[in-house]
Order: structure tokens, then C-alpha cells, then sequence
């Protein structure tokens, strides 16, 4: 049972980036998937969320308008497309997995996650 994030790496500010969590193992038709991040000295924080059937979604205020979260539930895939990027957008990304939870609680991190991937860096710099 795994999360492979990919996508990742070095991108010049107001640039674009499309990140993939694919997991293996298991079928991710139940579960809230979320995206979240951790720079460097700071917390991991909640960036984007989505339901199982992907009809409800949540994004940190400091990314909306910028980053859009999707899902393909046959391909056990869900992406964030990451835009006008930002040198604090610099962090190393997560995508993790939960039942039973609303996208609003999942990405407020109060709540134990079912599975996490490795992460994967993403760098915004000139």
C-alpha cells in the first residue's frame, strides 16, 4: 500500500507545475485525498483537498486562484496543477489518503491521515 508523488522540481516564480499522486495496493474510490506541505523550518500545512467523488474541494487561502486540485478515480490519480507559482511556494509536498472525513477537516490536518506518500520537492526560484 503506497503514495508515489511525481511532478516535483525547479520552477522559475510565476511558472506552472503539475503534480501526480498515483497510489498502489488499494482503490482510493473511498477516500478524501489531500495535498499538503512542509517548507523548510515550518509546520506541515493543509493545501488542497478533495472528496472521494470529487464534488467537494478546499484550498488554503494563500493558494486559491492559483492551484486546482482533480482526481481520476479509475486511474487511482489525483493531481494538483500548481500556477503563477511563488518562491513561498517552495516545499516539499505530500499527498495523503483518509475515509470518512470532510475535505475541510482533512485539510485542517486535526485528524490522523489512513496513509502518506514520501513527498516530493518542489522548488520555486529564479
Amino acid at each position: 500500500l503506497q503514495l508515489v508523488e511525481s511532478g516535483g522540481g525547479l520552477v522559475q516564480p510565476g511558472g506552472s507545475l503539475r503534480l501526480s499522486c498515483v497510489a498502489s495496493g488499494f482503490t482510493t474510490d473511498y477516500y478524501a485525498i489531500g495535498w499538503f506541505r512542509q517548507a523548510p523550518g515550518k509546520e506541515r500545512e493543509g493545501v488542497s483537498c478533495i472528496s472521494s467523488i470529487g464534488d467537494s474541494t478546499n484550498y488554503a487561502d494563500s493558494v486559491k486562484g492559483r492551484f486546482i486540485i482533480s482526481r481520476d478515480n479509475a486511474k487511482n490519480t489525483v493531481y494538483l496543477q500548481m500556477n503563477s507559482l511563488k518562491p513561498e511556494d517552495t516545499a516539499v509536498y505530500y499527498c495523503a489518503v483518509a475515509r470518512l472525513i470532510t475535505v475541510q477537516a482533512m485539510c485542517s490536518m486535526r485528524f490522523d491521515m489512513d496513509f502518506w506518500g514520501k513527498g516530493i520537492l518542489v522548488t520555486v526560484s529564479n
